[in-house]
């Protein structure tokens, strides 16, 4: 009854996110094993290029957890993990690049950035009704809640859209940086982005999940205003 052409795709969506998921996994254990050749920890890599940019008030923390590392746009804080702030892997290196270069994008105010925190409150009420509201739709066959319920998502796939160049603009600012400050050779430039382009690839995976999911809604919304 629920079914649709474009639960194929969201399948094959689905199938990228898991392959994504593991490509991460797969290439940060893998590099979590070479180390880097500056000998410098994730968290004195994170540090010296905030201080390089100017950010010394940027504090760096260290947070329980595995691949848990994030920049806190409230406190303006950087948070690396276990397996990223104590080590002087390749992988590390990377990751805490990764998070230098979101705090970097908030000092700048960099667009995509101040559209995404300014979308995050609207977008966190939302994301919990939109489920409720297409679900009772389906359920009752309600045009009017599938529609209330398509414009509710709506918001969360746009959030995720913005994600994209945020995310992608932080790992291209983190490879910059470590290569124009000397923190990796030309020999590693490849392995790290490795590491980063398959972080990369999950919220590529997400955004085009939410994106057929969300064509999915309107053309059964249509299908049903033409009936």
């Amino acid at each position: 009854m629920f079914f649709h052409p474009l639960d194929f795709l969201i399948i094959i969506a689905f199938g990228l996110s898991l392959w994504a998921q593991f490509r991460v996994k797969g290439n940060f254990e893998k590099y979590a094993g070479v180390y880097a050749s500056s000998g410098l920890t994730g968290a004195e890599i994170a540090r010296n290029l905030l201080d390089q940019n100017g950010l010394y008030d940027v504090p760096v923390e260290h947070i329980r957890g595995s691949l848990t590392d994030h920049y806190d746009p409230m406190r303006k804080t950087v948070r690396l993990s276990d397996s990223v702030y104590g080590s002087q892997s390749i992988a590390a290196v990377s990751v805490a690049a990764h998070e230098v270069g979101h705090a970097i994008q908030h000092s700048e105010a960099y667009g995509a950035l101040v559209l995404r925190h300014k979308m995050f409150p609207i977008v966190n009420f939302t994301s919990g009704i939109a489920p409720f509201l297409l679900l009772g739709g389906f359920l009752l066959g309600s045009l009017n809640l599938i529609g209330l319920g398509i414009i509710f998502f709506s918001a969360v796939v746009a959030f995720q859209l913005v994600t994209l160049p945020v995310e992608f603009n932080a790992s291209s600012r983190a490879k910059q940086l470590m290569i124009s400050e000397g923190y990796i050779t030309n020999a590693e430039e490849r392995s790290v982005s490795r590491v980063l382009n398959a972080a990369a690839l999950t919220y590529v995976a997400a955004a085009l999940i939410s994106l057929l999911q969300l064509f999915k809604f309107i053309a059964i919304f249509s299908q049903g205003n033409r009936e």
